[in-house]
């Protein structure tokens, strides 16, 4: 573990999907609706999207091995446009980023209840954020739809100016922005993604076992482990009175 033993916490910075919201009950349907909005009645194209992106048009769920379980649209964008036969990359990415704003507020699924554990933090005297490879403005609209809007002072999104997960880019900027020290901020996810990225910013890395990744990739590259993030409070009021 990074911290000090003399060394306040001061900030919790969340990872999204898997972490506050169920990643396949709230991307299966909007990934789902998403490709068949794209292919514009297309049957191929509608396969073509599924095939490249590792997901199941059946039963709506992502294969492990989809790169739209950690990545961001920067990462999948180009074997989305291939699967599509389209060249305007951006544009195409920009398309995605909307309709993902849209459809993922239609399946959108909680996991536990965050409003309620991001009131316990605040209460607890801890300055909060959300770090996404999602787009920044689906993050927010997501943030909003989750209660929890007045709890979070930060929002980065993969699309925000800091870089992408497992880039420890987020966490500095939001370490910056709490005029605070990485030691002194907590990194909470359920991918590698989001430990690697607190670990290589200097930050306390936390694994929640609500995604998709199981405890054994975890576990090495976490400082913690919990089940998801209603543990969190208890978590952290141990590790602040070390």
């Amino acid at each position: 573990m990074n911290r000090g033993p003399s060394t306040p916490l001061v900030g919790v910075l969340f990872d999204k999907d898997g972490t506050l919201i169920d990643f396949d009950l709230t991307w299966g349907p909007a990934i789902h609706a998403m490709i068949h909005a794209l292919a514009g009645g297309d049957a191929a194209r509608v396969q073509a999207q599924a095939d490249a992106l590792h997901f199941s048009l059946e039963r709506r769920r992502f294969l492990i091995t989809s790169p739209l379980v950690a990545g961001s649209t920067a990462d999948y964008g180009g074997r989305w446009a291939e699967a599509l036969g389209r060249s305007d990359l951006e544009t195409l990415k920009r398309e995605i980023d909307l309709l993902s704003a849209v459809e993922s507020l239609k399946a959108l699924t909680p996991i536990g209840e965050p409003a309620a554990v991001f009131a316990a933090l605040r209460a607890m005297g801890l300055r909060l954020g959300v770090a996404t490879n999602d787009s920044e403005q689906s993050a927010r609209r997501q943030i909003e739809a989750l209660g929890v809007v007045d709890h979070v002072e930060f929002v980065a999104g993969y699309d925000s100016g800091h870089g992408g997960k497992p880039d420890p880019g987020m966490v500095l900027a939001f370490a910056r922005f709490l005029n605070a020290e990485t030691s002194q901020i907590v990194m909470v996810g359920d991918s590698r993604h989001d430990l690697e990225c607190a670990r290589a910013a200097g930050a306390i890395a936390v694994a929640v076992l609500s995604g998709p990744a199981e405890r054994g990739t975890l576990e090495p590259h976490a400082d913690f482990v919990v089940e998801h993030i209603g543990d969190l409070p208890k978590l952290l009021a141990g590790v602040m009175h070390r």
